[in-house]
Formats: structure tokens, C-alpha cells, sequence
């Protein structure tokens, strides 16, 4: 099937729409971050860097650590935006620019997201580091696309239920993460956690300025669930859409988070630059020290 000029947007020079990316632009280890600055945070780390190329707020840098080839992207904040950047990564390697054509071998990405995020539990300290076995999406995007039911329905239901969710919002839906991308990362600094993907930063974490949340017990409904021992961590924008395509498309990928606040606590980080590098710095050093 060949793809038309509406659906496959390339630019001038054949690269993609709005990544501004050729094929050979990527490596198959991919670092995402939701700060365009934090990209080369990022990219620092690499001994040597190939590819710096930017539209938009989508950086990206292509480089080398330890003979390992890396890349880092920055998708902004948001599911939007990830719709955006995964579709647009997997036509990357997974569709010929020129015959626009689907190519008949899949080429497997490994998506690794590095990003901030809030507790919704006060046993989880500010400047912990989680990664997300499950996430909890908020935002639809899932079904926007066939899936093959590949979410997690009881939990949905249950939570559903307990939160007494309004069917005036999209259905929430629960993924969970790569375990064999997971297992790369695995250390007593990094604790399992079931993230929440908000589609907001204010009301819908219920934060309240000038204008009052429609639901503004959630945060209390989100912390109190528990299906079979699985609770609710953390708050942040990007897991599950990133968890949903990568699954549709046929990649790997997992969330890394810096817990910078506690919203039971009240408490944000003394000098989250330094949590965040160092998070960077754990997550470049067991990518570059393993073979796929």
C-alpha cells in the first residue's frame, strides 16, 4: 500500500514532517525528554555526537557512548505531542520515504523516556527515581487507534468505579512497560511504580490558581486506589501514550522518573538539575554498558 502525500508528510528535502529527521538520522536506542534544553543535558554524556537537528520544539541529537549508538529527542509536554514523535520515529525505520511503501522487515525501537515527575504517596521521597511498571492514561489517545484490547480492562473498571470517573472524560486506560527493556535498568535505587498521565498541568492535576478543579477530591480518589496490591505513584504527562504506541507499533519502552515533588508532602526538590543529571547519568551509563 502506498501511503499518500497527506499521510506520509515529508518535507522538501524527504525528511520527516515535523521532526525534520532522515531514516539514517536515528539510532534503534532511543532517549526522550520532554525539555528541548534537556537535550543536550542528554547528548553531554555521548563521547562523541554525529546529528544536531531541530524544528520546532523536537530536538534531536545521534551520538556514541562506549561504541554504543544512541540518540535523544525531545517531544515536548504532552500525548499530543507524542503522537506526534512515536508515529513519526516508526515511519522512520519502518517505512521507505521513496516508494512510500511499508517495508516488509520491522525494525524494533527501544524507547527509553527520562522525565520529572510528582508522588501521590508519602512514602515516595522527592529525588527518587521510579520507573513506570504500569501507567494509567488519562488523555484517549489509545482509542483514537484499533488495539486488540492490549490495556488492562479490570483495572480500568476498578478504577472507574473507585474514582467515580465521569463519563464526560475520555476512558481511562492501563498499560505497562517493556520488561525486557526494564530488566536493563534494574537497581535498589529504582522502585516499581503505576503512573498516572494526566492531560494537564493544572486542573487536571488539581491544581488550583484561578480557576477550581471540576473534580477536586481526584487527587485523594487517585492516591486511596488499590487493585490486588497495585497503587497509584506518581503524576506526569507523557507514560501512557508513549506506552500505547510503542505497543501498537511493535516497540519497546519504558519510563524512567525523577520524583521532584510530593503532592501529599507538599515538598519539591532542593536542586532538581542534580536529581535530573543524575538520572541522565544512570540511564546513558546502563545503555552503554550492554549489547542488544
Amino acid at each position: 500500500m502506498q501511503l499518500r502525500p497527506a499521510e506520509l508528510i515529508l518535507n522538501q528535502d524527504g525528511s520527516i514532517y515535523h521532526l525534520n529527521l532522515h531514516p539514517e538520522d536515528i539510532a534503534t536506542t532511543i532517549i526522550t525528554v520532554g525539555d528541548p534544553d534537556r537535550v543536550h543535558q542528554v547528548s553531554n554524556y555521548f563521547d562523541t555526537v554525529e546529528l544536531k537537528k531541530g524544528k520546532r520544539e523536537f530536538i534531536t541529537h545521534t551520538g556514541y557512548k562506549n561504541g554504543k549508538r544512541l540518540s535523544v529527542i525531545s517531544t515536548g509536554i504532552g500525548t499530543d505531542n507524542i503522537d506526534i514523535v512515536l508515529n513519526e520515529l516508526d515511519a522512520l525505520v519502518n517505512i521507505d520515504f521513496k516508494t512510500r511503501n511499508l517495508k516488509k522487515i520491522h525494525t524494533k525501537l527501544r524507547i527509553i523516556r527520562i522525565g520529572t515527575s510528582g508522588s501521590i504517596q508519602q512514602d515516595i521521597p522527592v529525588d527518587s527515581f521510579l520507573i513506570s511498571e504500569y501507567a494509567i492514561g488519562f488523555d484517549g489517545l489509545l482509542h483514537f487507534y484499533e488495539h486488540n484490547k492490549i490495556s488492562h480492562t479490570p483495572i480500568e473498571d476498578e478504577f472507574i468505579k473507585h474514582c467515580s470517573w465521569s463519563s464526560d472524560k475520555a476512558r481511562p486506560y492501563v498499560l505497562s512497560y517493556s520488561y525486557s527493556l526494564a530488566k536493563v535498568f534494574s537497581d535498589n535505587r529504582i522502585r516499581l511504580g503505576f503512573t498516572a498521565t494526566n492531560t494537564g498541568f493544572y486542573g487536571p492535576q488539581q491544581r488550583q490558581l484561578r480557576l477550581k478543579p471540576s473534580h477536586i477530591e481526584l487527587t485523594e480518589k487517585l492516591s486511596s486506589f488499590n487493585y490486588q496490591g497495585l497503587s497509584l505513584t506518581n503524576l506526569e504527562m507523557e507514560t501512557s501514550g508513549i506506552y500505547a504506541l510503542s505497543q501498537l507499533l511493535g516497540h519497546e519502552a519504558v519510563s524512567l522518573n525523577c520524583i521532584l515533588a510530593n503532592r501529599v508532602t507538599g515538598e519539591f526538590s532542593n536542586n532538581p538539575a542534580k536529581s535530573v543529571d543524575e538520572l541522565i547519568k544512570f540511564c546513558i551509563e546502563r545503555l552503554s554498558s550492554l549489547r542488544f
